[in-house]
């Protein structure tokens, strides 16, 4: 017996060797060390995908911002009977009218194509505006009246800082100025200038500094008018072009303000004049900018400061309105059908198998479905929501069948049995006991398909959704677009303004998203139960 207990201890003390040792205290802290760089890979991994995705959403919220504020030029003008005829106000120019007034702003502008550059600051939609506003008040007829009209988009994008980027003005002494209008010789009372046109890219010509469109504007203010320089030349004298007239010359010592464009002009989609036109209205405080509501409240163009985004809004919401009708009620009764009464044999099997592959299937090959299906063969009207719901209804139903026979599943067997065994039929222990149960998880997944097909491009454009509609949809047939396929459509457009509008489409899109899987998981924790 002592023999045998001291040969146990002596395999225990052994054994207690083997895992305190060294080489075990190695591995031990070998294991502990993967464990810890693990741990960290991990966390890496968390933070890395987090700052990617701020970075993702600081862009788009940094492009789109200035999407909802406009600027607008109010200006008065002359609704008298020579403008617009009373008996028949539709046939008048309401776009002439205001841009008359814009002109009347600026005695000085005379040349033809200057009148054409100055009428195309404002909008060319700024007619319809002011028609509207008579029709809503026709009180102002025969009166001059102040009337806010919509900027053209790149004056608009210049009054945000988004077409060019400007220098700190520079006060100058000493200037004078030969005349008051057209090409003039100025002097100035040291080489500040001179300095300044070397830095801004102006080209070295024997001397003298010449200041072409591919070289930063150099512009000063003197004497209540601009003048753009086009050269500087040696002993501090230059040449310019009055942009917008001196009271009067100045031939006397004057005080003056030099204002740098560093973006040239020819890198940018506004002019020098159109420029100090501009700068010459925010000073007479004749330009607000205000929340813009002709994005947010009107329909699709081709102007980019006409485009609205609230026909792809309302495309979207009567297209959910008939996926959800169609999806909701067929995926949730297969679900039943497969989960609670189906038979389990080779059929039913082949059927959850293909259920779940559909689930997988790109989205494109639905858009195929319904453009061979709905339009070829049954003839329905292209480009409508009843057609884009149907469409997204297909794609949406094995995700609601999926989640449906989760919930369902989820429900424990016990409730089951209680039921049936106080007397309930199967159809009234499934519609009584078990679905009120699964109704959460149900609504959970349906919502989360929902925001699936809010998202979805290529299928619609299949069946045509990507069709330019002017028009807000009135109903489930009339042409409408979804907010993706606009967001497609703009982001396709060459004119920056359309950029910022992309990205403001973007970010209400995400809205909606964020809200419908906000309103799932609120869902899911209100009336989650667990067993």
């Amino acid at each position: 017996m002592t023999d045998i207990a001291s040969t146990i201890g002596g395999g225990a003390d052994r054994a207690s060797g083997i895992h305190t040792n060294d080489a075990a205290k190695a591995r031990l802290r070998g294991r502990y060390a993967a464990e810890l760089r693990f741990k960290w890979l991990g966390a890496g991994a968390v933070a890395l995908a987090g700052l990617f995705l701020l970075l993702l959403l600081s862009t788009i919220v940094t492009q789109a911002l200035p999407a909802f504020r406009m600027n607008y030029l109010t200006v008065p003008v002359e609704l008298s009977a020579e403008n617009i005829d009373p008996a028949n106000p539709a046939g008048a120019n309401y776009l002439g009218i205001v841009q008359d007034a814009l002109a009347a702003k600026f005695p000085d502008v005379t040349g033809r194509q200057e009148r054409r550059l100055l009428r195309g600051i404002v909008s060319s939609g700024s007619g319809v505006f002011l028609r509207q506003a008579i029709e809503n008040d026709p009180s102002m007829l025969g009166k001059t009246v102040e009337f806010s009209a919509p900027l053209d988009d790149f004056s608009d994008l210049y009054l945000k800082g988004l077409l060019a980027k400007s220098a700190e003005p520079q006060a100058l002494n000493g200037v004078t100025v030969s005349a008051a209008t057209g090409d003039v010789d100025l002097t100035f009372a040291d080489d500040t200038v001179a300095r300044l046109a070397r830095g801004a890219g102006a080209t070295d010509d024997t001397g003298v500094l010449r200041l072409t469109s591919s070289a930063a504007s150099l512009f000063v203010d003197v004497a209540g008018g601009t003048v753009k320089l086009t050269e500087v030349g040696p002993g501090n004298t230059a040449k310019g072009i009055v942009l917008e007239a001196l009271s009067a010359p100045v031939s006397a010592p004057a005080g003056a303000v030099l204002r740098t464009i560093t973006t040239p002009e020819a890198s940018r989609k506004i002019s020098d004049r159109e420029i100090v036109w501009l700068d010459n209205l925010k000073a007479q405080g004749a330009v607000e900018s205000r929340w813009n509501t002709i994005f947010l409240f009107t329909g699709a163009s081709r102007e980019a400061e006409l485009a609205g985004i609230w026909g792809a809004v309302v495309g979207s919401f009567l297209t959910l309105i008939v996926t959800l009708a169609v999806a909701f009620p067929i995926g949730v009764s297969a679900a039943i059908y497969l989960e609670e009464f189906a038979p389990k044999n080779r059929i039913t099997t082949l059927i959850e198998v293909n259920i779940n592959n559909l689930a997988a299937v790109p989205s494109i090959v639905f858009g195929l479905l319904g453009l061979a299906v709905f339009l070829n063969l049954f003839g329905m009207p292209r480009s409508a929501p009843v057609v884009g719901g149907l469409v997204l209804a297909l794609m949406t139903l094995p995700i609601i069948i999926i989640a449906s026979r989760a919930s369902l599943r989820a429900v424990p067997p016990s409730i089951r049995e209680a039921a049936l065994g106080i007397g309930a039929s199967k159809v009234q222990t499934v519609f009584h006991h078990v679905l009120p149960l699964a109704m959460p998880g149900i609504m959970t997944g349906t919502i989360l398909g929902m925001a699936h097909a809010l998202g979805e491009t290529a299928p619609l454009l299949m069946i045509g959704m990507v069709a330019f509609i002017v028009d807000i949809p009135g109903g489930f047939t009339d042409p409408a677009t979804i907010l993706p396929v606009q967001i497609f459509m703009w982001a396709d457009f060459p004119e920056p303004a359309f950029q910022q509008k992309t990205s403001a489409a973007i970010l209400i899109l995400l809205g909606f998203l964020v809200i419908m899987n906000a309103v799932a998981v609120i869902l899911r924790k209100r009336f989650e139960r667990r067993w």
